[in-house]
């Protein structure tokens, strides 16, 4: 059974469509990956996904709820993570975490702020104020925030930003064995091409708010005619699709 079903998704900003008839589906243990250029609909996709924007058109449902009519008890079960999204800087990450896990009703929080530490490497500044840490820390204690309730559903805006290349392969690694040992749905944004190669079953290619293609990497490799992804993509935004 599909953990995200979108059907016709729309939405309009006056006489601007930024997401045009957008239909998909997840399965538990799948990843997806959004993939477009700068304003293809990725963050409003997912803005609507969480609740935040109200479509124009269509319908989403997230583990059996219609998120118009339901979406709080879908949203219990569900996180996000961003890089782009600050958390109260005064605060401490710890403090952030332990919002956070009171706000899900996490039980033995301490426990499990102390589990995603060690996994992510806090521990060197989780009494640290938010607001003092560098780029590659911020996005490390996104996804330690994202994972605070143990989702089934983790939405995923551009999880490695900032983040060196090894910090960067820990932290893939980290979301293949949590998505093993879980069974998580994925829904990633990201443009870092070899993570969408690694990470994700199935890439929808977005431009201009429409699903242009999609397919599994190495399906869109082969009709491109391709060996990475990045060229599928450039392909794709310079001089369109080919017909399916």
């Amino acid at each position: 059974m599909a953990r995200i079903v979108v059907e016709g998704l729309g939405k309009r900003y006056g006489a601007v469509s930024a997401v045009r008839d957008l239909s998909f589906t997840v399965a538990a243990h799948e990843t997806l990956d959004l993939l477009g250029g700068n304003g293809a609909g990725k963050t409003t996709t997912i803005a609507m996904l969480l609740g935040l924007l109200v479509p124009s058109a269509g319908r989403i449902e997230i583990l059996g709820h219609d998120m118009a009519r339901d979406r709080f008890a879908a949203l219990a079960r569900m996180n996000f993570s961003s890089p782009y999204v600050a958390l109260p800087g005064r605060l401490t990450v710890a403090e952030n975490l332990r919002v956070y896990g009171h706000l899900y009703n996490v039980p033995r929080l301490s426990a499990r702020i102390a589990e995603l530490a060690a996994a992510l490497d806090l521990g060197a500044f989780l009494d640290r104020p938010a607001g003092q840490l560098s780029a590659g820390q911020k996005t490390r204690v996104a996804l330690a925030k994202a994972l605070i309730n143990r989702p089934d559903v983790l939405l995923l805006d551009e999880p490695t930003a900032s983040l060196d290349p090894d910090t960067g392969d820990m932290v893939r690694g980290w979301l293949e064995a949590y998505r093993a040992e879980s069974g998580c749905t994925l829904l990633l944004a990201s443009h870092n091409m070899a993570e969408v190669e690694r990470l994700c079953d199935r890439v929808l290619m977005l431009k201009a708010g429409e699903v242009v293609d999609r397919g599994t990497p190495r399906d869109l490799l082969a009709k491109y005619g391709r060996e990475t992804l990045e060229e599928v993509f450039l392909r794709i935004h310079r001089e369109g699709a080919l017909p399916a």
